[in-house]
């Protein structure tokens, strides 16, 4: 096994979300965050599995608490049963408008190290 397989990998949708969780996250974290842009097609699903090698990682999903969002996490569960999940609280819907202190306990809890400044 190569050491960038031993990098978790956090699923998001988009790139905004990205964003926002780079900007809490702390420097020390070695974490690769993966955008699905939305739903999976069968075929791109399958190509993200290979492409990242995600049977063999630590594996993060972290969706949008949403239709959208809720289709999404049903779809990477099912083809990563052993995924891990944060969410965020229903009330901000979105990853991406999630308070940084609120999102920055979401990912604590899953013992990712965030910027001190977000815990306040």
């Amino acid at each position: 096994m190569n050491d960038q397989n031993q990098v978790p990998i956090l699923i998001v949708e988009g790139i905004t979300d990205k964003k926002h969780i780079k900007k809490i996250l702390d420097d020390h974290n070695q974490v690769e965050i993966l955008c699905t842009h939305g739903t999976l097609g069968v075929e791109r699903m399958e190509e993200m599995i290979l492409d990242y090698n995600l049977d063999d990682r630590i594996v993060y999903i972290l969706v949008d608490e949403d239709d959208s969002g809720h289709k999404l996490r049903k779809q990477l569960t099912h083809e990563l049963p052993h995924a891990e999940h944060i969410y965020v609280d229903k009330a901000y819907r979105e990853v991406a408008t999630t308070p940084e202190p609120e999102l920055a306990r979401a990912l604590l809890s899953q013992h990712f190290h965030v910027k001190s400044i977000y815990l306040i």
